[in-house]
This record gives structure tokens, C-alpha cells and sequence, in this order.
């Protein structure tokens, strides 16, 4: 028998979707969920001033205040990838590194109108060696970068794709997945012997 690289490749992936606020985490999950996804998303009140940055998200009326969950399934390579989004604030960033156990890999949002907002959580997976593509958000209003120049701002070394998304698309959102599975595929060492 041949190698096939499914078979060193889990079936069931615990992928993080992560990013800044308000740069379509919620929505991701939502678009490429194949079940009814979990959104734990609470109203913005006036306790949030000052300690949220809604300079870009002038009518976001929620904010994810634990997890969002959702299920895809990739026919192509049969694989469950169960997708947990991590809540965007830096007041619930303690619960990253629980959403983080078991987890293969990631996908950064970035929104190129604030692209600072990503560093923190490119960091984060890059200090645990956590596999991440980064997908910029395609927002209505904001300027579409080449790659190559979302790469250089970001500053991002080794073979981290760049792709562009809209997380309103369920297709978008499905080929964001799919690049994510195909760079840990490349990413996996084949078996020895």
C-alpha cells in the first residue's frame, strides 16, 4: 500500500479562528458552520467605553464573551474540522489558552484598516507552534493589499499564507478552511519506514 497523506492527517481537527474585535470571528464561524453554530455573544453596553476599540465597528451591537462553535466537514479529505472562535477582547484573553488545548491549527482575521489588531494573536500562535494561515477580510470599505505587502506589515516569516475572505460567504469561509488543512497537510512529516 502507498502513502496517502490522510492517513498520517487526524480526522477530527480542532481548528481557532482568532483576531482583533470586530474583525468577523462570529460571522467566520457562522458562514462555514454546517451545524446550528454556538455563539455566546453578548450586547455592548456603555461598560464597554473606552475599554473596546469600536473605531471601525460603529454599529456592532455584540461581542463574543466566551467561544463561538461551529462544525464543517471536508468532503475531499473526510475530515471534521470543529472551528472555535475565540473571543477578540483583551479582557477575555485568559481564556485562550483553553481554547487552545488539542487544538492543530488557526486562522488569524486580519481587517487591513487595523491591522495591529492581529499581532497579538500571530503571536500567541507562533509562541506555541501552533500551525495558522492568516485571512484578511475583504470589509466594503477598506483597501485590498497584495499579499506580499499584508506579509511585510505583518512580518511574517516562513511559509504562512496570506488569503483573502469574506467571513459573510460561506464559500469564502470554506476556502479560507480548505488552505488552512492543505498548509497543515504540507506541514505534516510524512511517516518513516
Amino acid at each position: 500500500m502507498g502513502y496517502n497523506e490522510s492517513d498520517a492527517f487526524p480526522t477530527q481537527v480542532k481548528i481557532l479562528i482568532a483576531g482583533g474585535f470586530g474583525v468577523g470571528k462570529t460571522t467566520f464561524v457562522c458562514a462555514a458552520s454546517e451545524i446550528e453554530p454556538l455563539n455566546t455573544e453578548e450586547l455592548l453596553t456603555t461598560a464597554s467605553i473606552g475599554v473596546d476599540d469600536l473605531r471601525e465597528s460603529t454599529d456592532k451591537t455584540t461581542t463574543t464573551v466566551a467561544l463561538d462553535f461551529g462544525r464543517i466537514t471536508l468532503d475531499q479529505h473526510n475530515i471534521v474540522l470543529y472551528l472555535f472562535g475565540t473571543p477578540g477582547q483583551d479582557r477575555f484573553w485568559f481564556m485562550w489558552d483553553e481554547l487552545c488545548a488539542g487544538a492543530l491549527g488557526a486562522i488569524v482575521l486580519a481587517d487591513t484598516r487595523h491591522l495591529d489588531a492581529c499581532f497579538p494573536a500571530i503571536d500567541f500562535f507562533e509562541s506555541r507552534g501552533i500551525t495558522f494561515v492568516v485571512a484578511v477580510n475583504q470589509f466594503d470599505d477598506a483597501f485590498r493589499y497584495d499579499p506580499d505587502e499584508v506579509r511585510k506589515a505583518l512580518e511574517l516569516n516562513g511559509p504562512v499564507p496570506i488569503v483573502r475572505c469574506d467571513c459573510r460567504d460561506p464559500r469564502s469561509a470554506t476556502s479560507v478552511l480548505r488552505s488552512l488543512v492543505q498548509h497543515l497537510l504540507s506541514a505534516t512529516p510524512s511517516p518513516t519506514g
